[in-house]
């Protein structure tokens, strides 16, 4: 296990949180460039690739802890999966409380922090007690299983749209429409509980990926592994398309089938590019992210969060800045202008970080 492999690892996971900053803080949303807004619904964009992008980076990285674990007694391993599980649910329940000064009963529960958390603590449990053979067959459970019940147990005739699916009725069952999210205009989890189901199975793929790599990562047949397999994923998301379709906000199973394809093929890239052939240009930029990835996030969305809530005058901090400059951008460019410098932001919190070695493991 070589500290290249690790780099690999972290300027993936780095360019995952990279854009994720990029599509979430956008000057002016009216005025964002297409491939950088998430589809409406049914249908897939480059920005619909970063957030499981991200959970199988989680299940690569689970992949290079699991060896560290087998020295450990059980219940040692189970203590520090839910403790981490725990910890960053309650990072993220926490971030939309912030400041603490609204009600907690109005609190959305779920989040792409708590989505991490639960994708984290089963995946590490069915990888740890698991077989790899049974961890693939689990993951096509999994898929098939929420294929059933999605198109079993919504309102009849509306089981594919916003508002009859099964995961959001289960959702306002199990927590109330006040602890949900109403960014779509009415009360819809996109990290509801169901559609954690199969979005654990872009972590167990990952994880699989990352024994791969260790095996065969800095040779041209595991190159060839990953193209092959993230090439027949890609073919059979869009073949599974036609009867579940691909929908970030559902995390349809022929969904997650499409992005772990993509991710394979561009962690493949990615190891082509470092580990055959050692070209490493823009590599540190990403790694800075990929080595405090939580960190960096939970600042970004804090620092979002600041900025929409202090005033300058009659405006949020947020409007001003915005206004005052980069308003001699044309419309979408400085848009994407406040987007990239909003980024470099918090890449700067990143590489204050790295300087002084500091690696904040939650």
């Amino acid at each position: 296990m070589s500290n290249q492999r690790f780099l690999s690892l972290d300027v993936f996971r780095g360019m995952t949180i990279c854009l994720m900053i990029i599509v979430n803080t956008p000057g002016d949303s009216a005025a964002t460039f297409a491939p950088f807004i998430h589809a409406e619904w049914n249908g897939f964009t480059p920005t619909d690739l970063v957030f499981p992008s991200f959970l199988f980076a989680v299940g690569n990285a689970m992949s290079f802890v699991l060896p560290k674990w087998e020295k450990l007694p059980n219940s040692t391993v189970l203590y520090k999966i839910l403790k981490r599980t725990a910890l960053i649910f309650l990072l993220g329940y926490l971030m939309y409380w912030f400041p603490f000064t609204g009600p907690i009963g109005n609190t959305r529960i779920l989040g792409v922090l708590q989505r991490i958390a639960l994708c984290y603590g089963f995946a590490s449990i069915i990888a740890y007690y698991m077989h790899e053979r049974v961890v693939m067959v689990l993951s096509a459970v999994l898929l098939l299983v929420y294929w059933y019940l999605t198109m079993h147990f919504g309102l009849p005739g509306q089981e594919l749209t916003m508002q009859g699916n099964a995961g959001i009725l289960f959702d306002k069952w199990l927590m109330g429409e006040a602890h949900m999210y109403h960014g779509e205009g009415i009360a819809f989890d996109p990290e509801g509980w169901l559609s954690t189901l199969p979005s654990i199975v872009n972590v167990l793929i990952g994880f699989i990926v990352g024994n791969l790599i260790q095996e065969k990562g800095k040779t041209y047949e595991g190159l060839t592994h990953l193209l092959m397999w993230g090439a027949g994923f890609i073919f059979l998301g869009f073949m599974w398309n036609y009867q579940f379709p691909i929908n970030k906000k559902l995390w349809s199973s022929s969904f997650v089938m499409l992005t772990v394809g993509l991710d394979m093929v561009i962690i493949g890239t990615i190891i082509y590019r470092i580990e055959l052939h050692r070209q490493l240009q823009f590599s540190s930029f990403f790694e800075v992210f990929g080595k405090n990835p939580l960190v960096i996030y939970l600042f970004s969305e804090l620092l979002l969060t600041v900025l929409n809530l202090v005033q300058i005058g009659d405006q949020t901090s947020f409007e001003w800045i915005f206004q005052h400059g980069f308003s001699y951008f044309a419309p979408y460019w400085a848009s994407l202008a406040f987007a990239i410098s909003f980024m470099l932001v918090c890449w700067l919190l990143g590489y204050i970080l790295d300087k002084y070695k500091i690696y904040i493991r939650v």
